[in-house]
């Protein structure tokens, strides 16, 4: 019985499709990546703006089309949107035999098993109850790096996120249970963890009482095997002294930080339900910069959201010219059902949001160009990730790049070198975000 997965969305969801992966594949399950030969087909779903939403409703209609033509059986619907649409769903996609919710992905064994039997049936648990996890993954990654998701659900209630109405409040997974995770990992063959949740700044508030990434980075750091520790998902105002020290001090942490602060307008930021502004943003940015100062730091933010003026953009353009980020992406304001946003007068025309996007990204770009011809003459370790087909060049990532997003170092070698191995390089040249580098031998 061959099974296919379709994982959309994010890498929190990844996590999520991995761990079905693995509880299926000690059923005996076997995996493949071509929909004519899978009998059962799972679709990780997600909802979180409208081009994902669209994205998942077209890849489970292609699926259903092949459960028409009658060489698929199952057909699946699990993660986001499977959670807040089931209804719909079930009335508009009828091949689809059942749905999963987000927090019962550990019974996929159990639905495969019933939906084959032609007994289907949805699962649902209620979305604050306790995260599933599953030590056993099947990673999709590689198997040099591996995400590892710390805490489910979110309690800041933005006013355009549907995030709280699917995945529930913050509940953080415990030290020793994320701990037992990454050493599974690790034995796998894993260098690099990337810590990821809605939020990962306020890991272990409802658990500990206080925020404990600090004390889980340095527990995961005790682990031999990894090398590398990223961090994304950490809300500025979040961010203490502790924290920054940890990053810091810490040799395995990467000097690098994702802080989505999505605007820099304080109106803006009001609107939005984000606790922070302007000036609090230039105060962490700048005491980050002080502490590590090679630090790289990545930033999203949201144009043309309602009630975004003229003025409100130029002070948002002024602040992405002044913070000179190294990474920084920019999406348009989706309105999302079901959201205080949605219902906000002033909603901005769709031709501005992106007209607003591709100014910020024009100015962004020529940052990151810039930044790149900074690192030329700089030493630099980096992970292999793979060979350019019959050319001896390596494409490998620095710790300034985090997988998928970033951008890549290009090593021009004669050695051979594995997926997974961590070389030192002398850049020699950049190509717009990318790098271009060679060995460097002490």
């Amino acid at each position: 019985m061959k099974i296919m997965f379709v994982s959309l969305g994010c890498d929190k969801n990844l996590v999520d499709t991995e761990m079905m992966l693995g509880m299926l594949s000690e059923k005996g399950y076997t995996f493949t990546d071509d929909e004519t030969e899978a009998e059962v087909v799972v679709v990780n779903t997600c909802c979180f703006i409208g081009d994902a939403k669209e994205e998942s409703i077209n890849t489970l209609l292609e699926m259903a089309e092949l459960k028409k033509e009658g060489t698929l059986k199952v057909l699946i619907a699990a993660g986001c949107l499977a959670q807040r649409y089931r209804e719909e769903i079930t009335t508009e996609i009828p091949e689809v035999d059942a749905c999963i919710g987000t927090m019962s992905i550990d019974c996929i064994t159990t639905c495969v098993e019933q939906a084959l039997d032609k007994n289907a049936t949805n699962y649902y648990r209620d979305i604050n109850s306790t995260p599933p996890v599953h030590n056993n993954r099947v990673l999709t990654t590689g198997g040099h790096y591996a995400y590892l998701k710390i805490a489910e659900g979110c309690n800041k209630r933005c006013t355009y996120c549907v995030i709280p109405k699917v995945r529930g409040n913050y509940r953080s997974i415990p030290v020793e249970d994320l701990v037992e995770q990454a050493k599974v990992l690790a034995a796998k063959g894993v260098k690099e963890l990337i810590l990821v949740a809605q939020e990962t700044t306020l890991y272990g508030v409802d658990l500990y009482g206080r925020k404990s990434l600090p004390t889980l980075l340095k527990k995961l750091a005790e682990i031999e095997d990894i090398v590398w520790i990223r961090i994304l998902y950490c809300y500025p105002e979040e961010l203490t002294d502790e924290l920054i020290e940890t990053i810091a001090t810490e040799p395995k942490v990467c000097h690098y930080l994702d802080i989505p602060i999505q605007h820099a307008s304080d109106e803006v930021l009001k609107r939005m339900g984000r606790r922070t502004n302007q000036e609090e943003l230039r105060e962490r940015i700048a005491k980050l910069r002080e502490r590590i100062p090679d630090i790289c730091l990545r930033t999203t933010l949201i144009s043309g959201f309602p009630g975004e003026t003229q003025e409100d953009f130029e002070d948002l353009y002024r602040f992405v010219n002044e913070m000179e980020f190294d990474r920084l992406g920019v999406f348009p304001y989706s309105q999302e059902e079901d959201t205080v946003a949605a219902e906000m007068p002033d909603q901005i025309p769709q031709e501005v949001k992106e007209s607003r996007r591709d100014e910020l990204m024009e100015l962004q770009q020529a940052i990151a160009f810039e930044k790149a011809e900074d690192l030329v003459g700089s030493i630099l370790e980096v992970m292999v990730e793979g060979k350019v087909a019959d050319e001896d060049v390596y494409v490998t990532r620095t710790y300034r790049d985090a997988p998928n997003v970033d951008g890549y170092l290009f090593l021009n070698t004669t050695a051979t070198l594995v997926t997974g191995d961590f070389v030192k390089v002398l850049v020699t040249d950049s190509n717009e975000y990318d790098l271009i580098g060679e060995p460097y031998y002490d």
